[in-house]
């Protein structure tokens, strides 16, 4: 956004997030992020605005700019489906208009009385890698006839701490038994600072920077942190296995709450298990090792893993919902001039 000339009020980086206990360490950062925006609002006295996910903040937010006379859009609805359905209600009385990014949220919002629009996932048509893997593999000492195996850890703290020791314990174990080279891909935003701790000397390992879907087009399989990644490899077509991992105290918490019978985004865009997904106690080096150790074992079981990404990647649309959204928006803003002029 900066670099397509928004000015910030504030990074989202100061705020970033995951969990429920986690927030008491972002309170601080979370109330002079507050401060700010509400200044902003009330000595710019925006017409509408503009909130992108982070439903932990956004309502609140959108609650106090709607008492300011603003009208608030959400840019990519909450998950509200997959856990704390009820604050679909909060949608409907904070927000005007809702878009989703995934094809069953618009009925879903839709049934809880929100104005919501399907508009497509804004990755397809904008995730395609740019060497070819013979290409990745020289860039980075890589030998293209053996299996590539690339990690996704995450992108947040949190994420990182959790699952950067059983990932690099599973590619031992991996290394055993097959003769797989192994890409970790870094984040946007993050530095090979940040994981150089966890690195293991007898498991040898390519960092790279600013290469993930080049990373994921020249992979056999990948290990992919639960999230909007599972959907950059999907439509890369490459192989994956899901694993994540929460704080103790926030995954017993988070069992409560959550109501889908599946974690990964690419199973519940399919409606069934197309990847395997190791979440929690199941996410251990062991069975990371056996899931990835079958599936390289298995052209087969790729192929057909392939075969459902593919149906995942039908449902999410076609290119452009970016610029349906700004469709949307600019109408919005033009009813609302002609309304002003009345």
């Amino acid at each position: 956004m900066r670099e397509a000339g928004v000015e910030l009020v504030a990074d989202c980086a100061e705020v970033s997030l995951v969990g429920i206990v986690e927030i008491a360490k972002k309170l601080p950062a979370l109330n002079r992020v507050w401060k700010r925006l509400i200044g902003e609002a009330e000595r710019r006295k925006p017409r509408f605005a503009i909130l992108t996910d982070f439903p932990g903040f956004h309502l609140r937010l959108a609650r106090a700019l709607k008492r300011r006379k603003v009208q608030n859009i959400y840019f990519v609805c909450p998950q509200f489906w997959a856990w704390r359905p009820w604050r679909a209600n909060l949608v409907r009385r904070r927000f005007t208009r809702g878009l989703c990014i995934f094809p069953f949220e618009q009925d879903w919002y839709r049934a809880r009385g929100v104005a919501a629009d399907f508009i497509g996932h804004p990755l397809v048509g904008n995730v395609a890698a740019k060497r070819s893997r013979e290409e990745f593999a020289a860039c980075f000492g890589l030998d293209p006839a053996k299996p590539i195996v690339v990690l996704l850890p995450g992108s947040r703290s949190g994420e990182i701490s959790h699952h950067m020791p059983p990932l690099v314990q599973s590619c031992h174990l991996i290394a055993l038994s097959h003769p797989a080279q192994f890409v970790l891909a870094l984040a946007p935003g993050m530095s090979e600072s940040q994981i150089a701790s966890y690195l293991k000397p007898e498991v040898p390992m390519r960092v790279v920077k600013d290469a993930t879907y080049d990373a994921l087009g020249a992979a056999d399989l990948a290990i992919v942190s639960s999230g909007t990644a599972t959907v950059e490899a999907a439509l890369m077509d490459t192989p994956m296995i899901v694993i994540y991992r929460l704080a103790p105290v926030t995954a017993a918490i988070a069992r409560w709450l959550v109501r889908t019978p599946m974690f990964a985004m690419v199973n519940l865009v399919a409606g069934e298990r197309v990847v395997p997904e190791l979440v929690q106690k199941d996410f251990t080096p062991a069975r990371v090792a056996n899931e990835a150790i079958r599936l390289l074992d298995s052209p087969e079981a790729r192929s057909e893993m392939r075969r459902n990404l593919a149906g995942v990647r039908e449902k999410l649309g076609p290119p452009g919902a970016i610029e349906r959204a700004a469709d949307i928006i600019t109408n919005m803003l033009a009813k609302s001039s002609k309304g002003i002029e009345a």
